[in-house]
């Protein structure tokens, strides 16, 4: 069976996006589309309503491309679960109080069994320096915490 993976808006969005600017965002934007064309269909793909209100939001066109890109993947239910653990990961510490829709993105992955989970919020999300914590309060409540990660981490061999 293909492993999963859960998108996280930021993928979908450097995906879509017009080329950026800024060299480093050109650049993860460029890796995105790479990773999304060659690699994306070795893997059992997923979102959340979370990922579909983000993708919505802003430019009405720029959120017309997103949410095309996303139509054809599966939803993840937030669930009761899902919310409880994100809240864990916010009174634990490792995740602020700001970072609540990150928190459930992690949460709703982890519920769910998800292998990665795919982003370049590297803030709050592909955090090397959280990224224990993390996994340690998804293992206390009884999750196993997704490989998080960036698309160039996933680009095998």
């Amino acid at each position: 069976m293909k492993p999963s993976v859960y998108l996280e808006t930021t993928i979908p969005s450097y995906y879509t996006a017009r080329a950026s600017r800024d060299v480093v965002v050109a650049g993860h934007q460029a890796t995105t589309r790479d990773w999304w064309d060659t690699r994306l269909a070795r893997f059992r793909v997923f979102v959340s309503q979370i990922v579909i209100d983000e993708a919505a939001g802003g430019d009405a066109r720029a959120a017309k491309d997103r949410l095309a890109a996303l139509k054809t993947f599966p939803l993840l239910d937030i669930s009761d679960e899902a919310s409880d653990l994100a809240r864990h990961l916010i009174e634990s510490g490792p995740l602020p109080p700001k970072a609540a829709r990150d928190a459930l993105h992690i949460a709703v992955a982890a519920v769910h069994g998800i292998d990665f989970l795919v982003t370049w919020n590297c803030t709050h999300i592909a955090n090397a320096e959280m990224a224990a914590k993390i996994a340690e309060v998804c293992r206390d409540h009884g999750f196993d915490c997704p490989v998080i990660c960036t698309p160039e981490e996933l680009m095998g061999t």
